[in-house]
């Protein structure tokens, strides 16, 4: 469905436009993509705006649409065609439109809805069709290619005998399937479509035996070269391993859970006790366990001994040999990852050496399968490797964030509150409303009172996140805080799944809800003061799913996407990442005998999917050569990479630990061309309490897998960067940067009940939770960025100032013929300016960077930054240092606020001068300024305007000998003029 559009367009009836002189009855259209299209049960109405034609087009407005699917399950009896016609035979008469109606074909076997009005039902259409002897079905898609599907009739197909089944040996050949298929990832999918000529393209199709036919072709929305396929793992090398799945055994000496040992001349590992499932035979134990050992051909011709692979069944409790089995690995076959998975065997257990030393009966069979493959064979992210062999804490994991939406809690009214009767004579009550949800907690402002005394009125919303599966409940509390002591005076517990939900801007009902017993003192226990009845509170509860809930800093965030999926654009590409490896990494925990040891692994976040790499154990050179890809949806986001040392991966760890930051590095989407292999190390860096300190590099590969200039990508930059609510509905910045902070907890919560977890450290450094801490580092970051900035016009006012002192007399001489043309001819300023900037932006391509920037240690400042600063950086709030640190700090942040303030009075100071011109408060200064306007708008009327021009120009531009150095007249007049500088205390 995900290649599938929907297109809806609105007319005016002619028939009722009561003799109007339109000519163009056509009000807008919409296009929807089958993704966005919704399970039955799952619909909502989604108010989609009205596209135009073109640019000078009137249309507005929006339509409102409910759109579901659902799967039709069809009789074998109905797919028989019907008899074909007789040559002379008239064509068939048309069916009824109630069983037959206007069809668009989306997938076979599912029926569509749209506006609970039409069906669209691609078997119906398909039965209308065959018994007709119908022209080809033309497909039309969005401009301009035409697709042309004919049906011919099937080939005759040959019977190919399968091979039969080999007796099982040692060196028996695996059993694969007689017909393999290339499995993709469905993001990568979407790019393997061919390209469409410019031409009519034909693709014929075979038609079954059913009569159904069926497109085989679908052009897709991107388009590229048939030979063109992306390959899962072509960023990254290959390395090879030895996987060995161990299924179950059969038939072994009575023993609770037997254990596997797997031996190599370079590896050995030991497999989990057994299972053992009820009603299975005795003897009978169960692993299902896959085991990947790093392979090298090399070794295999060192040693005699390396190609042997030994696999042992022992007891768990004495240890007690049970049988066992020895492979050839030079017989192993290779398996790539488009081969169908490899057919486990039987394999009879045999006594060896072990048997002499140990009296246990070796007896039963083993069903397991060895095979070599690369780190893109399926059974890679759940095998146990031997770089990783502590499993718990080291795999490598695909995680995704939790779907987070905004609750809006308005606030309307209380009535019949039973209040205290001890209150103060003439003392208005502090009634107020306490939410909370989870750790999240609101209140809000006090209570007007109404004209009853137990009757308040609020009208404030509160905002909370809340994330699936909203099994938390929602706590109102509505306190007494005249006195002291908060009063309890009622509560109410709202479960957050029963609340509606919305993804526009539509009315919500609000309701009335009765509150239950208070309590004496505040938030205490319940209990009945005066009667069951406590009064009654009026909400409207609601769940934003048209807001973007933000758990990132705005300026790195990685997807802007809605919480409601109805309201999801297609994706425009795929964003890949290869994690190659890192090198040069400093140790970072001794074990034992106080050697240096590093146990790193990658985690990379884009949108909701975190990933994960597997740890590689004691190595300051990892290589992980592991390959993900994120679908893309807005050029202008960010991939984060983070490198981190494991601590939780050993037993007699404390889980109170955490692992460590190495470093991290972001890649902007944007800066990346459209299908172009971006590989390059970046240098990992972390400023910590003692200064920045580098703690190695990291190489990565990263492609952008998307058409160049196709519309979609290229109107991105016209949308906004938001979803419409927060517009239409805006929250306040210091609102969403709480709302941001909630929700980094409870994506961190979320996560760490994974397995492996990923720690609330982790996810905290992924998401820069702390990018809004004070920092005077930051401080001169951003101060020097400003300059940075400005730099432009400060360089280009001293080109003028140049100028006009004659410093380049061949230069000047230019400008004045220049001036001079552009006077004479003023509608090529602006061309001008444009071809300017033109010509500025060709020179500066050949300065373009090669590849995406890392972390900037100059622009970061963090070069010559002070040992106290940082110290300031790392510090806590509230602060856990001596008071006589906290004094110097704050006198040093008097000090820079004090030159802040300066220059924020100058500004000011300006401005009001300005206003100073007519506004009287000096009036000599206001009657000379009143009287150089008259004048000069005199002259401007009776000189002509470029003679002026010309005049100002040259004024301008004259020698340094017919210029005077003190300030001109006018800055003079300018600065004397008054501001209200002189009135503040």
């Amino acid at each position: 469905m995900e290649f599938e559009e929907l297109e809806i367009e609105v007319f005016n009836d002619k028939k009722f436009c009561n003799g109007s002189g339109r000519k163009n009855h056509f009000l807008g259209r919409v296009k929807v993509y089958g993704s966005q299209f919704s399970k039955r049960g799952d619909e909502g109405i989604v108010y989609f705006p009205l596209e135009k034609k073109s640019v000078f087009s009137w249309i507005r407005g929006e339509i409102g649409l409910r759109i579901c699917y659902y799967d039709e399950l069809l009789e074998d009896d109905q797919q028989q065609p019907p008899p074909p016609p007789e040559k002379d035979a008239p064509p068939p008469q048309q069916q009824d439109p109630q069983k037959s109606p206007a069809v668009t074909m989306v997938e076979e076997g599912r029926v569509f809805q749209v506006a609970e009005h039409a069906e669209f039902n691609y078997h119906d259409y398909q039965h209308h069709q065959n018994g007709t002897h119908s022209p080809p079905v033309v497909v039309e898609q969005s401009p301009p290619p035409v697709v042309h599907v004919h049906s011919e009739p099937p080939p005759q197909q040959s019977h190919v005998p399968l091979p039969e089944e080999p007796p099982p040996g040692l060196n028996a050949p695996p059993l694969h399937s007689m017909e393999t298929h290339t499995h993709y990832q469905p993001e990568v999918r979407m790019m393997q479509t061919t390209r469409e000529s410019s031409g009519n393209t034909r693709v014929k199709t075979m038609r079954r035996p059913n009569g159904d036919f069926t497109p085989k072709v679908i052009s897709g929305r991107f388009k590229s070269e048939p030979t063109e396929r992306i390959h899962p793992y072509d960023l990254v090398e290959p390395m090879q391993y030895l996987y060995i799945k161990i299924v179950k055994a059969r038939g072994l000496s009575q023993n609770e859970s037997p254990f596997i040992r797997l031996r190599t001349s370079t590896h050995f590992m030991r497999s989990k006790p057994a299972s053992y499932r009820p009603g299975d035979s005795p003897g009978s134990f169960e692993w299902n366990q896959p085991f990947a050992f790093g392979h090298n051909n090399k070794a295999d011709v060192q040693s005699s001994d390396a190609g042997i692979l030994e696999i042992s069944v022992w007891g768990s409790h004495s240890e007690q040999f049970l049988g066992g089995v020895c492979l050839d690995l030079s017989d192993v076959p290779v398996r790539d990852p488009p081969d169908s998975p490899l057919a486990p065997q039987w394999y009879r257990l045999e006594s060896g050496a072990a048997a002499d030393q140990n009296s246990c009966r070796v007896s039963g069979d083993i069903q397991l399968s060895v095979w070599i493959g690369t780190q893109a064979d399926d059974a890679f992210p759940e095998a146990w490797t031997s770089d990783a062999p502590y499993v718990a804490h080291t795999r490598s994991k695909v995680y995704q964030s939790p779907k987070l939406w905004y609750l809006r809690v308005t606030v309307i009214e209380a009535q019949d509150l039973r209040m205290a009767s001890n209150l103060p004579p003439l003392t208005a009550p502090e009634v107020r409303v306490k939410a909370q949800l989870g750790f999240q907690s609101a209140k809000t402002r006090r209570g007007s009172m109404s004209n009853h005394s137990t009757s308040f009125q609020w009208i404030e919303d509160l905002i909370f996140v809340a994330g699936e599966l909203l099994e938390e409940s929602l706590i109102l509390l509505v306190e007494d805080r005249t006195n002291k002591d908060a009063l309890l005076l009622g509560h109410i517990i709202i479960p957050v799944n029963s609340i509606e939900q919305r993804i526009d801007e539509r009315h919500v009902a609000s309701k009335w809800f009765t509150l239950e017993g208070g309590g004496d003192t505040g938030g205490g226990g319940a209990g009945a003061n005066g009667g069951p009845y406590r009064g009654r509170i009026h909400l409207r509860l609601c769940l934003e799913g048209g807001y973007h809930v933000l758990d990132e800093a705005a300026h790195v965030c990685s997807d802007f996407r809605p919480t409601a999926k109805q309201l999801w654009k297609p994706a425009i590409g795929v964003l890949e990442l290869g994690i190659l490896g890192a090198r040069g990494l400093l140790p970072m925990k001794t074990k034992g005998g106080g050697k240096g040891s590093t146990d790193a692994y990658c985690v990379a976040k884009f949108g909701k999917k975190w990933v994960r790499t597997r740890t590689i154990t004691d190595s300051f050179d990892p290589r992980w050569n592991e390959q993900y890809t994120w679908q893309v949806y807005d050029p202008c986001t960010v991939l984060t990479i983070g490198v981190f040392d494991n601590w939780h991966m050993f037993g007699d760890m404390s889980d109170d630990k955490p692992d460590c930051r190495i470093g991290k590095i972001r890649i902007r989407v944007s800066t990346l061309e459209s299908n172009k292999v971006y590989t390059n190390s970046y240098p990992l860096l972390v400023l910590l309490r003692t200064g920045l300190k580098k703690m190695g590099e990291i190489e990565l590969a990263v492609r952008f897998a998307c058409p160049s200039l196709l519309p979609d990508t290229c109107a991105a930059y016209g949308q906004p960067l938001l979803p419409k609510m927060h517009y239409l509905r805006p929250l306040g910045v210091a609102q969403q940067e709480a709302l941001r902070g909630a929700a980094t907890r409870m994506v961190s919560l979320w996560l760490a009940r994974s397995e492996p977890p990923l720690g609330p450290e982790v996810v905290r450094y992924m998401l820069d939770a702390d990018s809004h801490t004070w920092s005077m580092r930051k401080s001169k970051a951003n101060w020097f960025r400003i300059v940075a900035v400005l730099a432009w016009a400060v360089g280009l006012a001293k080109w003028l100032d140049d100028i006009r002192r004659w410093r380049n007399s061949v230069t000047t001489v230019l400008v004045h013929a220049l001036y001079l043309v552009l006077v004479w001819y003023p509608d090529l300023v602006v061309p001008t300016g444009f071809l300017y900037v033109i010509l500025i932006g060709v020179w500066y391509y050949r300065f373009r960077p090669k590849i995406p920037a890392g972390m900037d240690i100059r622009l970061s400042q963090a070069e010559t930054v002070d040992p106290d600063e940082l110290d300031e950086e790392f510090d806590t709030i509230p602060s856990m240092k001596p008071p006589e640190i906290i004094r110097a700090r704050y006198d040093r942040l008097r000090v820079l606020a004090a030159r802040v303030q300066t220059v924020l009075g100058d500004f000011a100071t300006q401005g009001e001068r300005v206003q100073a011109l007519v506004s009287w408060r000096d009036p000599r200064a206001t009657k000379l300024f009143i009287g150089v306007c008259l004048a000069i708008t005199l002259i401007l009327y009776v000189v002509p305007p470029k003679m002026v021009a010309v005049a100002l120009g040259f004024y301008y531009l004259r020698h340094p000998m017919f210029r005077d150095p003190m300030p001109p007249a006018s800055l003079n007049f300018f600065r004397r003029l008054p501001s209200l500088s002189d009135r503040l205390m």
